[in-house]
């Protein structure tokens, strides 16, 4: 019923809070089904999970700023909402809620998808147990390599292929 990328986002989001995994999967599957349409409901996901990971780490305006165009997504697409099985006026409540404590530089807070949809929530309760997270376990705001995932990543396959389209626009010099 639900795509296999929305299941893991969700897991990731609630298990074991690995937002930066939460962007990195749903835009891979964004990439692949709806190319290009920046107002898509997953895009809306994708900056959701950037503006938590940016909340977390103490950039609040990298944290507001995709927070509202999220925000903005949610809005003009409200239905999309709930064909996720995500309950939306409670979400845009949440949402509103973190935009207030962003916008005060308030700590982060885990949070969770307010999901109205009971198959789904078990099948993301399975899924979480079977890759050994809890779900809806608060954040470990001490793991460090989850917290600024982003800098310390392995980037030497992006930086050898950006080399590599570099050389070959130069003409292979």
């Amino acid at each position: 019923m639900y795509p296999k990328e929305y299941i893991d986002f969700l897991i990731h989001f609630h298990g074991d809070r690995d937002y930066f995994e939460c962007h990195e999967i749903l835009e891979d599957y964004w990439k692949e089904i709806d190319p290009g349409n920046k107002e898509s409901h997953w895009v809306g996901l994708i900056l959701l999970a950037v503006s938590t990971y940016h909340h977390r780490r103490g950039n609040f305006k990298g944290a507001k700023r995709t927070l509202e165009k999220a925000l903005r997504i949610f809005r003009t697409h409200p239905d999309s909402l709930s064909m996720l099985g995500i309950d939306g006026t409670v979400l845009f409540e949440l949402i509103n809620e973190r935009l207030r404590l962003i916008e005060t530089e308030q700590e982060y807070t885990s949070f969770s998808f307010p999901l109205n949809d009971p198959h789904l929530l078990e099948t993301c309760l399975k899924s979480c147990r079977e890759h050994g997270f809890e779900w809806g376990k608060n954040s470990d705001l001490t793991n460090d390599s989850l917290i600024h995932r982003h800098s310390l990543r392995d980037r030497t396959n992006v930086i050898e292929e950006r080399s590599r389209m570099l050389t070959a626009k130069r003409g292979g010099k």
